[in-house]
């Protein structure tokens, strides 16, 4: 193997290829999906916020949920627009590993919500009596904390593996933004120490979340089939209906993106770039959709601000 004289500075974005000429349109549902996820999450936070009656875990968990929501799809949103709009195709590499840290992060961040969340149905529906005492909202902030940094430190070493590494070949990427999975696979460089430590990170979290999600809601459907009513147990399972569905959306498009990456070599790259547009987007933008429709307490307000400002609108008329 020849040596790299050079490593290359700037990588290269792609939209969606074969569809080059039509990037500046698909640019403007895109900024819709970006606006809906943007309006969407605001409301959902600034909701919870004002309202005290909401802060409680549940409510505070979907507060940071939305909040997580919103600096994800932010910190990647204004590049993809400006490669579909005015073709910035290139990103320099530090802007390309900042990017892959607060993705990764995010979404590890994301992932510990979730579980946290999933925790909260299993005690409030298990151990009823007991929820007020093991999830205050000062254990809420607290777990809030544990998600942050749990998900900071173990993508802190993502950059430094990346910085090792040498790129002299291509330096086009197959995703409109940049993940690790997809830098890496460009280096000139032995990239096994970043797989050994991307795989450890991705079953430690990821993996790890799915597994006690899962538990949670074992222990739940137990529980739940041992109640004596059937509306209580419509009930009970109403409760969690909303947050089963935010767990899919967010870890089938991960799940979906990561056997993309690992088996879909001989795939047309457009595939590569649909997952992960969806995995990118789909959570930001469904996740209020969800809990609006779902959440009578979300739902009733969110109604109500809008009358309020329709209310303004007419009598400024």
């Amino acid at each position: 193997m020849s040596s790299c004289n050079f490593t290359h500075t700037t990588f290269v974005l792609i939209g969606i290829p074969g569809l080059e000429e039509a990037h500046f349109w698909i640019g403007f549902p895109l900024f819709s999906m970006y606006a809906m996820a943007v309006f969407g999450n605001c409301i959902v936070v600034f909701i919870i916020k004002m309202e005290r009656s909401l802060h409680t875990p549940m409510y505070l968990f979907l507060c940071m949920l939305a909040a997580i929501d919103l600096a994800l799809s932010t910190s990647t949103m204004p590049k993809i627009l400006a490669l579909f709009w005015f073709d910035s195709q290139e990103i320099t590499f530090d802007a390309c590993i900042a990017q892959m840290f607060f993705i990764h992060t995010l979404s590890a961040i994301e992932s510990t919500i979730l579980l946290a969340m999933a925790f909260d149905r299993y005690i409030a529906i298990c151990h009823p009596l007991r929820h007020a005492a093991v999830l205050n909202n000062t254990v809420t902030a607290q777990i809030g904390m544990v998600a942050i940094v749990r998900g900071s430190l173990f993508f802190i070493p993502l950059p430094l593996l990346i910085k090792r590494l040498a790129f002299c070949h291509s330096n086009v990427l197959s995703h409109s933004y940049c993940l690790h999975q997809d830098v890496m696979k460009l280096a000139y460089t032995d990239t096994l120490p970043n797989v050994v430590y991307g795989l450890t990170a991705i079953l430690l979290i990821m993996g790890m979340d799915v597994l006690f999600i899962s538990l949670s809601y074992f222990l739940i459907i137990r529980a739940v089939l041992q109640l004596p009513s059937k509306s209580e147990r419509a009930k009970a399972f109403g409760n969690c209906v909303s947050h089963i569905s935010v767990v899919l959306a967010f870890y089938v498009p991960l799940i979906g993106l990561s056997v993309v990456h690992r088996f879909g070599s001989s795939l047309d790259p457009i595939v590569h770039v649909l997952m992960g547009d969806i995995y990118l987007l789909l959570p930001p933008v469904i996740n209020p959709i969800i809990y609006g429709a779902r959440t009578k307490q979300i739902r009733t307000r969110a109604l109500a601000m809008f009358k309020i400002s329709c209310d303004k609108d007419l009598q400024a008329v």
